[in-house]
């Protein structure tokens, strides 16, 4: 049996998930990674955690632009980020513990909090 290719298996998701865009699958696994390249050792991360290292990926890729690309990606709320990992979870992707939920993910934050009236403005000047 032929294992798919992550590129595969995203093209997939996709498919059978169109309201997110193959890059926000790829964004949320950034956000993970970049969360993990953090810690001292590795463990397991919260909902809250995961959504907080996209928030920070996403300003500080795209600025200003941050909830408008991921929105164009489908992504409109921290709920979504949590659909976006579940979604890989069931694909075999990601892994979970068995107290993992998309509960977790639930109002972690405002996007128009975050991405605008609270919107680190000295992360401008990087």
């Amino acid at each position: 049996m032929e294992v798919p290719t992550l590129n595969e298996t995203l093209g997939q998701l996709q498919r059978r998930n169109p309201r997110y865009a193959v890059e926000a699958y790829l964004f949320v696994l950034g956000g993970l990674h970049r969360r993990l390249a953090q810690l001292d050792r590795p463990r397991h991360i919260s909902g809250a955690e995961l959504a907080g290292s996209v928030r920070d990926l996403a300003i500080e890729r795209f600025g200003l632009l941050a909830r408008t690309v991921l929105e164009h990606w489908g992504v409109h709320s921290t709920e979504d980020i949590g659909e976006i990992v579940f979604l890989l979870v069931d694909h075999g992707v990601l892994t979970k513990e068995e107290t993992d939920r998309r509960e977790d993910f639930a109002d972690v934050y405002s996007f128009e909090e975050v991405f605008e009236s609270e919107y680190p403005w000295e992360a401008l000047g990087r």
